[in-house]
């Protein structure tokens, strides 16, 4: 199935040019290999650096466990090499400046998409080839697959010796670390990048894959089943001026016959044809296909070695890329002519865009993200803890907690809570669920249906004796949630709900300062659903009050207050957050009474319900390192 191209392309964001001028690079020939299962063997062994977790390449060193990466792509530089005419300097300028940003950009891989050249002769092949001799030297690892202007167009990868096998063969990658294997006849190649803590394998296929070669392919993802792939080769898609890409009829079949059943494959590179564009195409497991054209042969001086960077953010979900020319890049702005000025660097939406793609959803059906395990209650016991709560006590999602039902404290403090029904509510205000933060040591949680005016919902409640109601926390504290706020927490009026508090104001611990009405202590949402910590400390006569920013709705997040006997920070997903007070704040004021889960009170009056998610909590009397927060699973 093909959809239409998503036209609602986003700019890479406060991505101006940042770049610096080229250094040189040396050039030395490439060396040999030797035979292997899958055609010709990858080098079995990693360099000692690359064992320590960085690779030595280029000027710098790529770290293969950083989730940003980056995977250079190189279009067709056929006009480049052509005859008696062209010109190498863009392609050199192109591969220096891979090579010179390396370190910085964490580039990983680069990959030619074929027609290097334009005729197919032996001294233009040549040619190019001497020029990557500069990735050669430095063991940068690259894929150069053979494009209809490098080979006899008219035949397939069985078309026996060529000029281009002769100065393109697999065994000029195979010292290359990231080298897998290739096909019989040469002209395919697959490669192994380690990057973001994973494998990820590129296919460089030739222009005309013939059948064994699919079948090849396939063997290939089979014997690497949890890998994700890219495709590069010649061709698959076209593009109108809109950038709208469209299967071509040789396209059509590598879709049928290898992209369509394989899943591991989510990405298409090709080149070939002009303009450039991209589409988004369904595959057999109901996943999306991005396919990329990428061509600039046909603008100013037959492109200039125009070079298109995937920058890989595996953190944020998204693929930013940006098309550039280095060559011209590196000249000095008094010497570019009007031409090249608008050549630097292509901003259009098809050349300048961000992908989004949750990479472990959409890896999930090759490669599933493993669920970690429910920790034992005794590993979530930390010296000091006070009260820790688990709501898995129903395995039915959906289920009503009973009014009255008691949570038992887990730490044996006796902090037990026990369910309290607001006025006009039913039992569904309060429900068991299957839904969890996936670092949290339980599966489960609480669903408040809370809301106001007039208060409503369901809480939790420490009972009028619990030891923790009296504890001022003088020596610091620690308080821990996970944490789901729904779609429509902000637009349905969920202002200041309370995920933590301790009932009596102010006035009842006998703070006069600010507003004694506020609670004594609260972690509450405001309005634009911002975090926010605000107590009385018992140093001071006012609040203190700690500020988050802005949650997202619809996704799971920890959050800790983490106070160490003086000063009080908030953190989200172990990230210190930015407005913490640096006014000394010692302890919590009290007034003997309970703690509440899931209700915010002022003046000593309920009045809303929490309206989300609550996972496990816990408390603990001392402040905690990051390391020892309920979400660090290592």
């Amino acid at each position: 199935m093909q959809e239409p191209i998503d036209n609602s392309l986003s700019p890479v964001p406060g991505a101006a040019s940042r770049r610096t001028f080229l250094r040189g690079a040396g050039l030395v020939g490439a060396g040999a290999a030797a035979a292997g299962v899958l055609g010709v063997a990858a080098q079995p062994a990693l360099a000692a650096d690359q064992a320590a977790g960085t690779t030595a390449t280029g000027n710098g060193k790529v770290d293969p466990e950083n989730p940003r990466f980056t995977i250079a792509v190189i279009p067709d530089t056929q006009y480049l090499f052509d005859g008696d005419r062209g010109d190498p300097a863009p392609l050199t300028a192109s591969l220096r400046y891979i090579l010179d940003q390396r370190e910085e950009h964490n580039i990983v891989f680069a990959a030619h998409l074929g027609d290097v050249v334009e005729n197919a002769a032996a001294s233009e092949l040549t040619a190019a080839g001497k020029v990557f001799e500069i990735f050669d030297k430095r063991k940068m690892p690259y894929s150069v697959l053979a494009g209809n202007h490098d080979i006899d167009s008219r035949t397939d990868d069985q078309r026996g010796p060529s000029a281009y096998l002769d100065v393109f063969p697999p065994s000029r990658f195979a010292p290359l670390s990231t080298f897998g294997g290739s096909t019989p006849d040469g002209y395919n190649t697959y490669h192994l990048v380690r990057a973001a803590g994973r494998e990820w394998l590129v296919f460089a296929l030739d222009w005309r894959a013939s059948a064994g070669t699919i079948a090849w392919a396939k063997q290939v993802l089979a014997a690497h089943p949890r890998t994700p792939a890219i495709l590069t080769t010649h061709e698959v898609a076209s593009a109108d001026a809109a950038g709208k890409a469209t299967l071509s009829a040789y396209g059509q079949s590598l879709w049928d016959n290898l992209v369509k059943d394989s899943d591991q494959i989510f990405l298409t590179l090709n080149g070939h044809y002009w303009p450039s564009g991209r589409t988004v195409l369904t595959n057999a497991a109901g996943h999306d296909v991005h396919v990329h054209v990428t061509d600039y042969q046909d603008r100013y001086y037959g492109g200039s070695a125009m070079i298109r960077l995937y920058h890989f953010d595996l953190a944020r979900n998204t693929i930013d890329v940006e098309t550039l020319s280095p060559w011209i890049l590196g000249k000095p702005a008094e010497r570019r002519n009007p031409l090249e000025q608008g050549e630097i660097e292509l901003t259009g939406l098809a050349d300048r865009f961000s992908l989004a793609i949750d990479f472990p959803a959409r890896f999930a059906g090759f490669a599933p993200v493993p669920v970690p395990p429910v920790r034992p209650v005794k590993e979530m016991l930390v010296k000091g803890t006070v009260g820790y709560w688990r709501f898995d006590q129903s395995a039915t999602d959906g289920a009503t907690v009973p009014d009255g039902y008691r949570v038992n404290d887990l730490s044996g403090n006796g902090n037990d809570l026990t369910r309290v029904t607001l006025a006009g509510s039913d039992a569904t205000a309060l429900r068991w669920s299957t839904e969890h933060h996936p670092a949290q040591p339980t599966r489960s949680s609480l669903r408040f249906a809370g809301g106001k005016k007039p208060a409503r919902g369901a809480y939790l409640r420490t009972a009028d004796a619990a030891p923790m109601n009296t504890m001022t926390f003088t020596g610091g504290y620690t308080i821990e949630a996970f944490v789901k706020l729904p779609a429509d927490a902000k637009s349905t009026n969920h202002a200041w709900m309370s995920v933590v508090s301790r009932f009596g104001a102010g006035a009842d611990a006998g703070k006069t300062g600010g507003d004694p009405a506020e609670p004594l202590a609260t972690l509450s949402l405001s309005d634009g659903m911002a975090l926010q910590w605000a107590f009385f400390p018992t140093n001071q006569n006012d609040i203190s009050t700690n500020w988050g920013h802005e949650m997202r709705t619809g996704e799971w997040f920890h959050v800790a207050v983490v106070n160490d006997g003086q000063h009080t920070v908030l953190y989200v997903d172990g990230a210190p957050l930015l407005r913490n007070p640096s006014t000394p704040a010692i302890g919590l004021a009290t007034s003997g009474e309970p703690w509440f889960f899931g209700a915010y009170h002022y003046d000593r009056l309920i009045e809303q319900g929490f309206y989300g998610w609550l996972g496990d909590v816990r408390i603990v009397d001392h402040a905690l390192p990051v390391a020892r927060f309920m979400n660090a699973t290592a």
